[in-house]
């Protein structure tokens, strides 16, 4: 736009002299000329002319350029050219010279004047602005743009978005400057845009690869600015704040009509529209600081398929809340205002939304009803799902009571949900939108009541054992992709108990799930934990500890565990020979017994006094552990009566892949006896 003016202004300066230039030399100085334009301060002209010459050397400058309206301002402008009359009396002035603005870069600058008026080109590479000033025309000029660097285009959009920074990107089509009533500027043209980008000076938000077709119009009546943009956006991506918007190949029709009413005041948007397909479509208004912060949104959003969102539109959402893979697939409608502070009131409507999770972690389907949100007053609404599923884990159908107040949804009364022939109850529950430069927050309490472990341990492919699983973590909180669980779960399991403490999980809908916890495990009957297990037969009770216990994707990267038998009046302790063979091979050691050797075989158990053994795993190997330790050996079992054996260990450092290839041999019954 800037080197539009510069061609502007030469058509005030040049024409009064066409008549001239017989004389040898010519000079002008002129302190100010107004345009509805620019205005030009400190204007000299020289104009050289040979006696009998064909040509004339021009050479101008002008001190100060100022475009206020369109935010340009330039010093120390030189052009210089030769100036040859027409060859006829119809013909036009012909000069054509380089071009400089103070200390920029020269371009090239072509000039035609003839009585019908003024035709310029200036070029740059292979960027083109072509100017036509016809005096009687209703425009002031006529300009083409070809391939026109937007980075050009700077000074004019600093008028009306000062944090915006222009990148790469080129500009083809057609500007018309002409006069509005009361003397002001009047801006209107249809331009295309190629591979353009912006930034913010914060970063706050982008853009990159924007391929865009726009009719814009522009009017400052009495100081006041108008904006009117129609056209289609072709392709590229955006970011404002963390909303992430990666637009379709497809043309998306966009629809915006702003003002702003002095520049010390922000934009306000009377209205605007955006339709994507069935995808999305969106209008409303908003209203923007001079800061360019928003001040207050209100929009109606409808999207026939949802199956596009995440990926188009909820991304940078989705990634705050670690949902990053989010499929969707059904319906949704709703109306939402905000200002600064956030939500002020919202009303969103599902229809037959199905939600899946990355790697199917997690599941809805059939979600339908209503998510109120108010600020003051409370909004409630219903929300409820078919099936869902978690982590293998899957529910029955759900119907949600909620009242939405401040930017927060709450359950209003507890709810039931049936898990594997048991109930899982959430009282209370609460979620905190994304807001005030805070992400996703979700607070709940959860009781769970009779659930089957026979079928919790199918769900995550476990071998079969029984049991039932009951109770209640009384607060747990999700921000941050980190789910943290304050109190403790207790799992009644094998007659006896365990307690899960310190229990959280790391970007649990993510990319390689870490689950922390600490477990305390307490008299559990042995007897059915190698019969579920089927590592031979050992009776007694079974209690220990597991410490620092952490999964990453699931799979045993660190714990400190330390297992033991404890006496129970009443209970046997005994182990079969086959048991003390597997407990042999997973430790690394051998058995031997008060009698001969040769003598164990002719017995199918054993008395024991104690059974015990330890494992740190850390770095991939495991530091085992038992009874008692000696230099590099431990007793894992401590034989009692006739025959009276020991189980040792003889190498207390254990590859762990190693030794999980040693329990899966011992299940499978591929293990043969060490008998010292």
């Amino acid at each position: 736009m800037m080197r539009c003016i510069l061609l502007l202004m030469l058509g005030v300066v040049l024409p009064a002299w066409a008549p001239q230039v017989q004389a040898r030399v010519l000079e002008a100085r002129i302190a100010r000329i107004d345009s509805p334009v620019a205005d030009l301060h400190g204007v000299s002209a020289r104009l050289e002319w040979p006696a009998q010459s064909a040509q004339g050397r021009l050479q101008l400058s002008v001190d100060r350029l100022v475009a206020e309206d369109l935010g340009y301002a330039f010093r120390d402008l030189t052009w210089e050219c030769p100036l040859q009359r027409p060859v006829d009396p119809q013909g036009s002035w012909h000069c054509e010279g380089a071009l400089r603005a103070g200390a920029g870069p020269q371009m090239w600058l072509a000039l035609d004047l003839e009585a019908a008026g003024i035709t310029a080109a200036l070029t740059d590479g292979g960027s083109r602005i072509h100017v036509a000033h016809d005096p009687d025309a209703a425009d002031l000029a006529r300009i083409e743009l070809t391939r026109v660097p937007l980075a050009w285009t700077q000074a004019l959009v600093t008028q009306a978005w000062s944090a915006a920074q222009l990148g790469a990107g080129s500009i083809d089509g057609t500007v018309r400057l002409g006069q509005a009533p009361g003397g002001t500027m009047a801006l209107d043209a249809q331009l295309s845009l190629t591979d353009g980008a912006f930034e913010t000076v914060d970063a706050s938000a982008a853009g990159e690869g924007l391929v865009a077709q726009m009719d814009i119009g522009y009017r400052s009546p009495g100081g006041r600015q108008l904006v009117n943009v129609q056209g289609v956006l072709g392709g590229g991506a955006l970011l404002f704040g963390n909303a992430f918007i990666d637009l379709p190949d497809t043309q998306v029709p966009l629809q915006v009509s702003a003002v702003r009413e002095t520049p010390a005041t922000g934009w306000r948007l009377d209205s605007f529209s955006w339709q994507d397909g069935s995808t999305l479509m969106a209008r409303g208004a908003a209203e923007f600081g001079v800061d360019a912060g928003l001040e207050s949104l209100d929009v109606e959003l409808v999207s026939a398929d949802a199956s596009q969102l995440p990926a188009r539109y909820l991304s940078g959402w989705l990634a705050l809340a670690g949902l990053r893979e989010l499929q969707m697939q059904g319906g949704l409608e709703g109306r939402i205002g905000m200002d600064a502070d956030g939500i002020r009131h919202g009303r969103l409507q599902l229809h037959r939304l199905d939600l899946q999770g990355q790697g199917g972690r997690f599941a809805f389907q059939g979600l339908d009803g209503e998510i109120a949100l108010a600020r003051g007053a409370a909004a409630d609404s219903v929300l409820g799902w078919r099936t869902a599923a978690v982590g293998g884990l899957e529910f029955g159908p759900a119907q949600l009571a909620l009242r939405g107040r401040d930017g927060e949804l709450r359950l209003r009364e507890p709810a039931a949900v049936e898990l594997l022939g048991g109930t899982v109850r959430l009282d209370p529950l609460s979620l905190r939108l994304p807001a005030a430069g805070q992400g996703l927050r979700l607070d709940f309490g959860l009781a769970v009541e009779d659930v089957e472990v026979e079928r919790l341990a199918s769900a995550f492919g476990w071998p079969a054992f029984g049991g039932r699983l009951s109770g209640r973590i009384p607060a747990a909180r999700y921000e941050g992709e980190r789910l943290v669980f304050d109190g403790g779960l207790s799992v009644e399991v094998f007659d006896g108990r365990v307690d899960v403490g310190a229990l959280s999980m790391d970007r649990p809908f993510g990319v390689a799930p870490t689950l922390s916890a600490d477990l305390e495990l307490h008299e559990l009957d042995l007897f059915a934990i190698t019969e579920v297990f089927d590592l031979g037969h050992i009776t007694g009770r079974l209690s220990g500890h597991v410490d620092g216990l952490r999964l990453v994707d699931w799979q045993l990267s660190a714990f400190d565990a330390e297992l033991g038998t404890v006496p129970r009046r009443g209970v046997r302790q005994r182990i079969s020979q086959r048991a003390v063979q597997n407990i042999s091979s997973v430790g690394n050691g051998s058995f031997m017994g008060g009698l001969q050797g040769q003598l164990i075989g002719f017995f199918d158990d054993f008395g024991y006094s104690r059974i015990g053994i330890s494992c740190r795993l850390e770095n991939g190997v495991c530091r085992m552990g038992g009874l008692r330790s000696a230099g590099n050996t431990f007793t894992i079992v401590e034989g009692a009566g006739i025959p009276r054996l020991q189980v040792i260990g003889h190498n207390r450092n254990v590859d762990w892949q190693t030794l999980v290839e040693r329990v899966a041999a011992a299940i499978g019954g591929d293990v043969a006896p060490v008998v010292d």
